[in-house]
C-alpha cells in the first residue's frame, strides 16, 4: 500500500483546510497505508520514499499575479519527486486551463488540447504548470493531472471570491454563462480515487450540474453591475468553460456528492457565518431557459410570426412528439432568425425545445450570447450532438454549414454541399429519424446581392465574408417577407440501418443525397407556387 504525502504550498494563506480534508479522505481508504501533509517542501526529498510513495501536489499560487501557479516553486517539488523515483504524482491543476472563448463547446472534454490562443494569463499559468510537470516527471512516474472546476475557497480563482463577497459584482452586459463549482469533499474523493487506481493521465473533475451566473449572484445576495467592456479575467463570466466529468466517472467510478449550487451555498454560508437559502431550481447545462422562451414567444416572436413575417407551415405532424430526432434544414439570410423561428414554433405548438447546432460567431457578442444560448443554441461539435440525442431530444442542424447562410439570393433556393455529412452519422449512431425541412421566404429578409472578402472583418466577426444584403448594412432591419415552412416525411434511418452503418461511406452518402434531393424538390415546388415574396399562401387550406 502506498504512503501519500500531500504537499500544500498554500497552507499559510488558506489555513490548510483543503489539504486536511484530502488527507482525511486518504486515511479512510483501505488502499492507503499513511497520509501526511507537508507544508515546507524544502525537505520533501528526505521524506519521499521511492516507487511506493505517492505525492499529491496543491500548487503554490502567486498572490501578486491573479493567483496563477508559481511554476518556480512547482519545479522544486517535481525535481524532488523525480530524484527519489516517486511512483505516482497527482497534480491538482485547474479547468481554467481551457481558457475562455466563444469556440469553447460548452461541455469541454480532456481531448481539447492546451492552447495559448485563449488570451488569458490565468489559463497560461496552468498550462505552464502542467508542462513543467510533464517535463520533470516522465515515465515510469505515473503523472495524474486533475483539472477541477472552481473550488470555492481554494484560492485558485480569486476573481470569483471577489465576485461573490462584495455588495456589487461587475459583470459583462449581455452574457449569462453557466458555471460549475466543486465541493472540496468531491475534490478529495477524486484524489483518493486516483491514488487507489494507481493511474496516470488527465482528468476533469466537476459536479453533474451547473448554475448560471445570474442565480449564482442572487444566491450570494450580490447586485449585478453590467459593464460593456470586460477586463481579460472577466471572460470567465463572459464565455462558457464548463467541463465534462464523463471520463473520470467511467474510469474511476467518480460520483460527485454535492452539486454546483450546494458547493457555492456551503462556501457562502461559511463566509457569512449563517445559512444560505436554497435555490429550488434546476438549470440546463447549455443554458436553455424555458421561461425566457415563453416570454419571447408571447411578445417579440408573436409579432414577427403572426404580423411581420406571417409564418405559415405544413407537415408539423412529421416531427416526433417524443423521443430523439434530427431536424435537417437549409439556412438562408445569414442571421439565425429562421432557426429561432423554428425553435419557437416547436416550443409553442408541440411543447418541444429543439437544440440547434450553431457557429461560435453567434455567441461572441453581447446579448446575442444570451439570446442564442437561452433559446437552445449549442456550439456545433460531436460531443454536444451526442449529449442531445442521448437524452431523447430534438437536434437541429443545417448541413451546409455557415457558408450556406451566405448564399447569394440568386442561388437561395438551390442546395449546396453538405460537408462531411456528420448529421447522417449522428442519426445512424443514435438510431434517430431525420426530418428534413425547408423555409421559403427567410432568404429575402436580407437578400445577399454581393459579398466582400475582407480579412479584418472575417477575423473580427468569424463570418466567411462581409455581405451586401439590403437593407443591411445601412439599416440592419429584416424585410417583411412572407415565410413558408414545410416539414418533410422523416427518414427512419434507425429502422433501416444498424448503428455500424455510420462507418459505411456509401450508406452515409446515399442518405445524405436523399435528404438533399428532397429539400431541393420541396423548395422548388414552393417557389413555383409562390405568387409574391410578401403575400399569399403556398399551402392548400393552410392559414397563415
Amino acid at each position: 500500500m502506498p504512503k501519500v504525502l500531500v504537499v500544500d504550498d498554500n497552507a499559510a494563506a488558506y489555513n490548510g483546510a483543503l489539504a486536511q480534508q484530502i488527507c482525511d479522505r486518504l486515511r479512510a481508504s483501505e488502499a492507503v497505508e499513511t497520509a501526511d501533509i507537508v507544508t515546507a517542501p524544502d525537505d520533501l526529498a528526505a521524506r519521499l520514499g521511492g516507487p511506493d510513495c505517492v505525492l499529491v501536489y496543491l500548487p503554490k499560487l502567486n498572490v501578486k499575479a491573479d493567483r496563477i501557479p508559481d511554476v518556480a516553486a512547482a519545479k522544486q517539488v517535481f525535481q524532488a519527486a523525480a530524484q527519489t523515483g516517486t511512483g505516482q504524482v497527482v497534480v491538482v491543476s485547474c479547468a481554467a486551463i481551457y481558457g475562455t472563448r466563444p469556440h469553447n463547446p460548452g461541455l469541454i472534454t480532456e481531448s481539447l488540447r492546451r492552447s495559448r490562443n485563449v488570451g488569458n494569463a490565468i489559463a497560461y499559468g496552468w498550462i505552464d504548470l502542467e508542462e513543467c510537470a510533464e517535463a520533470y516527471l516522465p515515465e515510469p512516474t505515473r503523472l495524474v493531472l486533475l483539472r477541477p472546476v472552481t473550488v470555492p475557497g481554494r484560492g485558485e480563482m480569486v476573481f470569483f471570491e471577489r465576485l461573490f463577497n462584495g455588495r456589487f459584482a461587475r459583470v459583462v452586459a449581455g452574457h449569462d454563462p453557466t458555471l460549475q463549482f466543486l465541493s472540496p469533499a468531491d475534490l478529495a474523493q477524486a484524489i483518493c480515487l486516483a491514488v487507489e487506481a494507481q493511474a496516470a493521465g488527465v482528468y476533469n473533475v466537476a459536479p453533474d450540474d451547473v448554475i448560471p451566473l445570474r442565480p449564482a449572484l442572487r444566491l450570494a445576495g450580490v447586485r449585478r453591475v453590467p459593464l460593456p467592456m470586460p477586463d481579460t479575467n472577466r471572460d470567465f463570466i463572459r464565455y462558457v468553460w464548463t467541463v465534462s466529468n464523463a471520463k473520470i466517472k467511467d474510469e474511476w467510478g467518480f460520483e460527485p456528492q454535492r452539486s454546483s449550487v450546494d458547493a457555492l451555498r456551503d462556501y457562502l454560508a461559511k463566509r457569512k457565518g449563517k445559512p444560505v437559502p436554497a435555490l429550488d431550481e434546476s438549470f440546463d447545462f447549455f443554458g436553455l431557459d424555458k421561461e425566457y422562451t415563453d416570454v419571447y414567444a408571447r411578445t417579440v416572436w408573436a409579432f414577427l410570426r403572426h404580423i411581420y413575417w406571417r409564418v405559415e407551415y405544413d407537415g408539423l405532424e412529421h416531427v416526433p412528439t417524443q423521443g430523439k430526432a434530427i431536424l435537417a434544414g437549409v439556412h438562408r439570410g445569414f442571421m439565425p432568425l429562421d432557426a429561432v423561428t423554428l425553435y419557437m414554433l416547436l416550443a409553442k405548438e408541440m411543447g418541444r425545445y429543439a437544440r440547434f447546432l450553431i457557429h461560435p460567431t453567434l455567441i461572441k457578442f453581447p446579448f446575442q450570447f444570451n439570446f442564442m444560448r437561452k433559446l437552445g443554441g449549442i456550439i456545433a461539435n460531436q460531443e454536444n450532438a451526442d449529449w442531445v440525442l442521448q437524452r431523447d431530444q430534438i437536434l437541429g442542424v443545417y448541413p451546409e454549414g455557415i457558408r450556406g447562410a451566405f448564399t447569394p439570393i440568386s442561388q437561395a433556393y438551390e442546395v449546396g454541399r453538405f460537408g462531411r455529412n456528420e448529421f447522417v452519422r449522428m442519426a445512424l449512431r443514435h438510431g434517430a429519424p431525420i426530418v428534413p425541412f425547408v423555409n421559403v421566404g427567410a432568404a429575402e429578409i436580407f437578400p445577399i446581392i454581393a459579398k466582400i472578402d475582407w480579412s479584418w472583418w472575417k477575423r473580427f466577426s468569424m463570418w466567411p465574408c462581409f455581405p451586401i444584403a439590403p437593407p443591411f448594412p445601412l439599416l440592419p432591419v429584416p424585410l417583411p417577407s412572407k415565410w413558408h415552412i414545410q416539414f418533410l416525411e422523416p427518414i427512419p434511418v434507425g429502422q433501416l440501418y444498424p448503428p455500424e452503418a455510420a462507418d459505411d461511406r456509401k450508406i452515409v452518402k446515399q442518405i445524405s443525397d436523399q435528404v438533399r434531393d428532397r429539400m431541393y424538390d420541396s423548395m422548388q415546388t414552393l417557389v413555383k407556387r409562390r405568387k409574391s415574396i410578401f403575400f399569399g399562401s403556398v399551402f392548400k387550406g393552410q392559414k397563415a
